[in-house]
């Protein structure tokens, strides 16, 4: 979005245009919309400006639910903010630790910072980019706790700021295709500023759930975080934002419901055993986190394969840290032999997961030819360093 853009769409005719519009509901429709704004006399940067917001407020309600019918976003804004829940847990630490006055250093659109405003919490969030601190200001206008500069978070005085949270932007400049950065230096603030801001304050650090184990301090405590079945961010929190005798944690968000494993280190894992009735695949948090291990001792388990994060049982439990699966029978793995035996038992709806081989599932599930009526679960994987193929159903 560029300046001239944002300067008429926060006018109140372009405000009162976006809020007329209906749903964004498909790009057919679009064109009819844009037609019927040009005939009442609107300029075409305004239509374009408006007609954008609507695409992006319905791609947002996934991460802000009803509040994106209120909010401004840029594409690149939305695409980097925190979703929701998991910013309503991050401001909860701060109010935890009785942090009162929080600075949000790298604000982008300003989700997080209106968690924390929600809370009651005074909060300065900064952005160093001019439109997307614009954009921030008209998101957090209803809270008066809460107050947007522009400038770069190393230029921000923190003398009277209790806590810090920094969502350092990890992609190129701009509000559209920006594209992914991966060394930490080149993060907006760097790794380096994050790093020496978080020695000796209590500072919350959000990154990619990638990011490199061995850049992980000590110091801080690492959280994984999974939203309804993906890894969405890792958080690094430090000083009384770290909770104590914790330094590696899975955080499972389904809905409403959130779980987590804690542990003080990275857990080591199970030994290997066969292959018993039940298979489980642990989330990508717990996966993250190193804590299959703790995970497997917890279900009653072993690793069906050194190196390979599966967990097999010999009765069922249920766990909201992994999704589980019942073995029917094992197929032959080459792929003529696997595709007869699919067929004989009327497979047509096939769910392929794989682990430990170099397979491509979408692929593979092209060239079985699948026939039939039946839902079923492949899993492809080593068993006692085996190639296996395991028909399966969810349990």
């Amino acid at each position: 979005m560029e300046r001239s853009e944002l300067v008429a769409l926060l006018s109140p005719e372009g405000l009162r245009l976006l809020d007329s519009l209906p749903p964004y509901s498909s790009e057919r429709d679009v064109l009819a919309i844009v037609s019927d704004l040009r005939k009442q006399g609107h300029s075409p940067a305004l239509v374009a400006a408006v007609l954008t917001q609507s695409k992006l407020r319905r791609k947002a309600v996934a991460k802000f639910g009803d509040f994106a019918s209120q909010m401004l976003f840029t594409e690149a804004g939305l695409e980097q903010a925190t979703r929701l829940p998991v910013a309503a847990r991050h401001a909860g630490r701060f109010r935890a630790a009785g942090l009162r006055r929080v600075a949000d250093l790298g604000c982008g659109i300003g989700g997080d910072a209106l968690a924390i405003a929600a809370l009651d919490l005074d909060v300065l969030a900064v952005e160093a980019d001019e439109v997307t601190a614009a954009i921030a200001s008209f998101n957090l206008a209803p809270f008066p706790s809460a107050r947007v500069e522009h400038r770069r978070a190393e230029d921000v005085d923190l003398r009277e700021i209790d806590g810090v949270f920094l969502d350092p932007a990890r992609r190129t400049a701009g509000h559209t295709q920006t594209e992914r950065l991966t060394d930490p230096d080149d993060y907006t603030p760097s790794l380096g500023f994050a790093y020496e801001l978080a020695t000796g304050r209590s500072v919350g650090l959000k990154l990619g759930p990638g990011f490199d184990r061995d850049l992980i301090p000590s110091t801080a405590e690492a959280q994984w975080v999974s939203a309804d079945g993906q890894v969405v961010e890792l958080g690094l929190w430090f000083g009384a934002l770290a909770r104590p005798g914790i330094r590696r944690a899975a955080l499972v968000l389904r809905g409403d419901q959130a779980d987590e494993l804690t542990a003080d280190a990275d857990s080591p894992d199970e030994e290997a055993g066969p292959l018993g009735e039940y298979l489980y695949e642990p989330d990508g948090a717990v996966i993250r986190a190193r804590l299959i291990g703790d995970l497997a001792r917890r279900l009653g388990g072993r690793m069906l394969s050194e190196q390979i994060a599966y967990i097999t049982t010999d009765r069922a439990t249920e766990t909201p840290f992994a999704a589980g699966f019942r073995v029917l029978e094992s197929l032959p793995y080459a792929e003529k032999d696997l595709k007869k035996a699919l067929r004989q038992r009327g497979i047509g709806t096939l769910e392929i997961k794989k682990r430990g081989v170099d397979v491509d599932p979408a692929a593979l599930r092209r060239r079985l030819g699948l026939n039939g009526d039946r839902p079923a679960t492949l899993i492809l994987t080593r068993v006692a360093g085996r190639h296996t193929a395991l028909l399966a159903e969810r349990l």
